[in-house]
């Protein structure tokens, strides 16, 4: 998610550590550090936000194997 949406996701408490499933964030400290965190990985991509899905190699690890 954006950087700009971390602290309306965190007030309204469905902002969740470590992905979709993981436990609900309830300390600002820790939604401030996501969003320090969301804000480097939009820097690193050109101001464009980058699922950790999206910076995998797709072809990582479909080589076939010899036998």
């Amino acid at each position: 998610m954006p950087a700009s949406e971390v602290f309306k996701k965190f007030k309204k408490g469905k902002l969740h550590s470590g992905g979709p499933h993981g436990p609900v964030v309830t300390n600002p400290k820790q939604a401030v550090a996501i969003e320090i965190s969301e804000k480097q990985n939009e820097a690193e991509h050109g101001g464009h936000y980058v699922s950790g899905g999206d910076r995998r190699n797709p072809l990582e690890g479909t080589r076939k194997r010899r036998k």
